[in-house]
């Protein structure tokens, strides 16, 4: 492909965006598990425990996923408001994803509860960030605060740290999944206290390795300065809504193999 002006690069990047956008996505995507839901606990719940647990082979991501909605009884924010671990516990026993075991499991039903408790919705929670110029930004004080309560040390490594300079991948597509309007039939918009234009893009190997090619991120890592500068030239093609174009990076990795 001869490489694109700046022009020629954001209409090809717009196509791409609107042609993946579509309902025919959560096919394959985990954003289908917290779409099996409607009410406003139980899509953030859902999305927040899909997104904590997706990386690796999607199958098994989805399939794990659904595994966790069952244990919760396919009602999430009901078992999280009444969870009790020591009725509770056996539920998890076995549970497995990558280095997500089921002493993780048990400890985000706590940390979620907590915050429930505290909360009307994770929202809330993040409302006060709502001035913040990325919302990436606020994901150091949003595990400070998941994590101050009695935790095991081995569970922290499960949420990013920005400060660590970490990318912060799947939090960062939790938060598009929650804010980004649902027009399209896809994400869910369900936080309107939040801006499209403070989210990040879910930086991982499909879209990192596309940005690269298309000469919007230089940086070999895919770390917190990367993510940086890959916000920086998505928000210079749309700067309300830089995330859309997610869809496009992830696309033409995963589908096109670009």
């Amino acid at each position: 492909m001869k490489k694109m002006n700046k022009r020629e690069l954001k209409d090809f990047l717009d196509e791409k965006a609107l042609f993946y956008e579509t309902p025919d996505f959560l096919d394959t995507d985990p954003i289908q598990i917290p779409a099996q839901f409607t009410i406003k606990q139980d899509i953030e719940i859902a999305g927040f425990l899909t997104a904590t647990i997706a990386w690796g082979n999607r199958k098994s991501i989805i399939t794990n996923a659904h595994k966790l909605m069952d244990i919760m009884g396919n009602a999430p924010y009901d078992f999280v408001k009444n969870f009790n671990e020591e009725e509770d516990l056996e539920h998890f026993n076995g549970f497995v994803h990558r280095t997500f075991n089921s002493i993780d499991a048990v400890f985000f039903m706590k940390g979620l509860q907590h915050l429930y408790t505290e909360y009307e919705s994770m929202e809330d929670f993040f409302v006060q960030y709502k001035d913040f110029d990325r919302l990436n930004d606020a994901i150091f004080h949003f595990k400070k605060y998941f994590f101050s309560i009695p935790h095991p040390d081995r569970t922290q490594k499960h949420i990013g740290d920005p400060v660590k300079k970490s990318s912060c991948k799947r939090i960062n597509m939790f938060f598009r999944w929650m804010v980004r309007s649902n027009i399209q039939g896809v994400d869910f918009g369900i936080w309107k206290t939040i801006s499209t234009a403070q989210l990040s893009c879910p930086l991982d190997v499909h879209s990192g390795n596309v940005a690269r090619k298309l000469g919007l991120l230089t940086r070999k890592q895919n770390d917190a300065k990367a993510l940086l500068e890959l916000d920086t030239a998505l928000r210079k093609m749309d700067a309300s809504d830089p995330v859309k174009y997610d869809y496009a990076l992830f696309g033409l990795g995963v589908f096109e193999k670009f």
